[in-house]
């Protein structure tokens, strides 16, 4: 099949290269001749026309330019030697370049000034004693005008206490004995329970106390209890705090800081 199209392609080229060429002009075969005889009618005094050559315009020669050598100058010998001129070293310059790059830091000092951040005091409560002495080593290279730990004192705290108790009807009986005594009571709560609380103190003497004065009222299973100990925690003050100042400090502090952020003084 590819042979046939093949065969077919190559008889219809040859044969359109025999029409256009006139080879079958004798067969009534040929393409039709483009001319135009009216043209030639149309022409007035053909016979006038003359071709002539352009002639070439001679340029004149240049004369090529004569080098003059310079003459030395006369050297008199008895004339001292010139002193050789001085070649500048840049000295100037530098100093307009130093002068500018100070006038340059001058003005942004001055811009810097000029928009001063707002001031604000802030604080972060509830700093334990390990956490401030962290902070106190980070923020060492800050001015003390900058930041100040405020300690705060929590004192003891004892108990009066009943317990514990093995279960809670034996906790029952107990309430309905100290409500015969007329003793107030109530839950010790926390890591007491089941158990109760006769009377919660500032210090262990006054509990002591208390306990005598219930052991002559017949209670007799009572005995006094730390119920919480002394604590010192510390809160960072930052009493005129710039945003600036609020981010250094909180990246110096680092987790010290964590959970304890930084919040608005109350008022």
């Amino acid at each position: 099949m590819l042979r046939i199209v093949f065969l077919l392609l190559l008889l219809g080229n040859a044969g359109y290269y025999m029409w256009s060429h006139g080879y079958l002009a004798g067969m009534g075969l040929a393409p039709e001749l483009q001319s135009e005889p009216q043209r030639l009618q149309e022409q007035i005094r053909p016979d006038a026309l003359v071709l002539q050559q352009p002639e070439a315009a001679q340029a004149p020669a240049v004369e090529p330019a004569k080098t003059v050598e310079p003459e030395a100058p006369a050297v008199d010998d008895s004339a001292p030697p010139a002193a050789p001129e001085s070649k500048s070293d840049g000295k100037p310059e530098a100093a307009t370049v130093a002068a500018r790059e100070t006038k340059d830091a001058k003005d942004a000092k001055d811009a810097k000034t000029a928009i001063k951040e707002p001031e604000a005091c802030y604080q972060a409560n509830g700093i334990e004693e390990a956490q401030a002495d962290s902070i106190r080593r980070a923020l060492a290279g800050k001015s003390k005008s900058d930041w100040e730990l405020v300690a705060s004192h929590q004192g003891g705290r004892w108990m009066v206490y009943m317990g514990k108790f093995p279960d809670a009807e034996f906790m029952d009986r107990k309430r309905g004995e100290l409500r015969l005594m007329n003793i107030d009571f109530d839950r010790a709560g926390g890591s007491f329970e089941p158990g109760l609380s006769l009377g919660r103190f500032s210090t262990e003497e006054a509990a002591q106390r208390q306990l005598a004065t219930f052991a002559r009222q017949g209670v007799r299973t009572a005995r006094v209890v730390q119920e919480r100990p002394d604590v010192t925690t510390y809160a960072l003050r930052l009493p005129k705090a710039t945003p600036t100042l609020r981010n250094e400090v909180a990246a110096l502090a680092g987790k010290n800081l964590v959970p304890k952020a930084l919040q608005a003084c109350a008022k």
